[in-house]
């Protein structure tokens, strides 16, 4: 059974960057034709799609994030991450990391979740 678990510090100053950890089992990250996604939800918002990585390595963000956003992986732990830079309280959010089997520009399939980590940017 796949399983991911979201990792991160819950809360960030504005200005930093914001780190987080998705930790995949049950499958791994670099099977062919999966990608890995991070998806945010603001409070009171709908979805947000932040990026995602495949299998191949390559990344892909949305426009509205692209300059702030870097999602790497650890091939070795199954594990990818989110770096999120000069973050501002706009970033406070639940954060989803999720697998995505089909992926076309920014428009994903999910069919597995992470339960979430909520991220709060304040001084």
């Amino acid at each position: 059974q796949v399983q991911l678990q979201e990792s991160g510090p819950g809360l960030v100053k504005p200005s930093q960057t914001l780190s987080l950890t998705c930790t995949v089992s049950g499958h791994s990250i670099t099977a062919d034709y999966y990608s890995w996604a991070w998806i945010r939800q603001p409070p009171g918002k709908g979805l947000e799609w932040v990026g995602y990585i495949v299998y191949t390595g390559s990344a892909y963000y949305s426009p509205s994030l692209e300059s702030r956003t870097s999602i790497s992986r650890d091939t070795s732990k199954n594990q990818f991450t989110l770096q999120l830079s000069s973050v501002t309280p706009e970033d406070t959010a639940m954060y989803f990391c999720a697998r995505a089997p089909h992926c076309s520009g920014s428009i994903c399939s999910i069919d597995y979740w992470g339960q979430g980590t909520q991220i709060t940017v304040s001084s």
